[in-house]
């Protein structure tokens, strides 16, 4: 790929002192951050191919370290169904779930995501494989695990048959670049401790990530209570599965001493806000969380449960929800929601010393917002304009492993987005004539 320049930008580093640079300069070289500073490096690298900021704002590329892409094709349905995923996700997915499908929902969500700057994300789904197909195609960075679960599912006619799947999918994406391969059995009330324990030396065997549902549903809560007098946070400690490795998706029904116990096994917490808060199921304690310095970053869920699969609109929600439930409205200065976004979600999935900030030897996942928009004026405070005043319609350029994927706000490869779009509409019908059934 060779060597790149960025210049004229306004650098939110998100390195340890959150250091600013204003009028900065960023150099790329291949698919690394090979310098950084002022204006001095533009004589020091004379270059042909230079990207000009035009006094925007460059950020590390933002991390969604949980949703499932591929449930985009069933975006707007069963909004307000109560108990959704036993009564309408779980059969809807049964009927109408398969390769194909996976593979257009994670190609669309994936565009999705990479317009609105995230640069990585955190995917667990059936067919795996095709989510990873999806994301190597689109040159995103992607976390992706098959879903472990104890009834037959779209890709499996037997129960717990994402096991032998995730084992298949790990050995043939486990040396990639781009695709980190990961465990992800679905929730403790899916999942037998025997499963679990399977899932958790499978993640052992080839030090990959461990992911799951946590503390999220109020009848999962209770289930632990009722059957191991346990909370499910305890439940899982008790049964020795996490960990470092271990993402942790929700984390909603947990009290201090749970908090205690994920800090203790240094566990990466999703905190999924907009989707916690749509389905009514309560505020996730993240100050505490972020008070003890644990590991913590943002997430979507799938986009049939928050609806959207974009960071910036998470980052205003953080702040607006969390000082409104503790009645504060210092909490969570919007640097450290930005932190969160960035080089937080890259300490959940411990690709930190990757990616997740702007510095030297890193990858170069990089987003420019520009801040010519009406929306973006005036600009005194950088933080807060991109956590309370951006969307996702102002990410101008992003940058995933050096390579340049969206410019002037489209993808470079245009014609894909026509074609996924193309294909979306021929399934829409079949989609909505299952649905009426259920």
């Amino acid at each position: 790929m060779g060597e790149s320049i960025i210049k004229n930008v306004n650098i939110l580093t998100m390195n340890a002192d959150k250091d600013i640079i204003e009028k900065g300069v960023v150099v790329l070289k291949d698919n690394l951050i090979h310098d950084m500073g002022n204006e001095d490096l533009l004589s020091k690298y004379p270059s042909d191919n230079i990207i000009d900021g035009k006094n925007g704002i460059l950020i590390p590329g933002m991390i969604n370290t949980h949703t499932h892409a591929s449930m985009v094709v069933f975006r707007s349905l069963g909004d307000d169904v109560p108990d959704r995923l036993k009564r309408y996700i779980f059969p809807l997915e049964k009927k109408l779930v398969n390769k194909e499908l996976v593979y257009l929902g994670a190609k669309y969500g994936i565009i999705e995501m990479l317009l609105g700057g995230v640069t990585t994300f955190t995917d667990m789904y059936f067919f795996e494989d095709e989510v990873a197909r999806a994301a190597k195609e689109l040159g995103a960075r992607g976390v992706l695990g098959e879903t472990i679960i104890n009834f037959a599912s779209p890709d499996s006619e037997e129960p717990y048959g994402g096991l032998d799947y995730c084992e298949w999918f790990i050995e043939k994406w486990k040396d990639d670049n781009l695709i980190i391969p990961a465990v992800a059995p679905h929730a403790p009330y899916t999942n037998d401790k025997h499963h679990l324990q399977l899932a958790n030396k499978l993640s052992e065997k080839y030090d990959v990530p461990l992911m799951m549902h946590v503390a999220e549903m109020g009848y999962e809560y209770d289930q632990c209570i009722e059957e191991y007098d346990m909370t499910p946070v305890q439940y899982l400690d008790s049964i020795g599965i996490l960990s470092e490795r271990f993402i942790s998706a929700h984390s909603i029904l947990v009290s201090d001493k749970d908090i205690d116990i994920l800090e203790k096994r240094k566990v990466g917490i999703s905190h999924n806000v907009g989707a916690n808060s749509k389905g009514a199921k309560g505020v996730a304690p993240i100050t505490k969380m972020y008070e003890k310095g644990m590991k913590l970053g943002l997430g979507t869920d799938g986009p049939m449960s928050g609806n959207t699969l974009d960071i910036v609109t998470q980052m205003s929600l953080v702040g607006k929800i969390h000082k409104l439930h503790n009645k504060d409205r210092s909490l969570f200065p919007a640097s450290e929601i930005l932190e969160m976004a960035t080089i937080g979600g890259a300490r959940v999935l411990n690709m930190d010393n990757e990616i997740g900030s702007i510095e030297i030897g890193k990858k170069a996942d990089l987003v420019l917002f520009e801040t010519d928009s009406i929306n973006m004026q005036p600009l005194y405070d950088y933080y807060s304009v991109l956590v309370y005043s951006s969307n996702p319609s102002n990410v101008d350029t992003v940058i995933v492993d050096g390579k340049i994927l969206v410019k002037n706000k489209k993808l470079v490869e245009s014609n894909i987005m026509d074609k996924v779009r193309e294909q979306l509409k021929m399934i829409k019908n079949n989609i909505l004539e299952v649905s009426k059934e259920l």
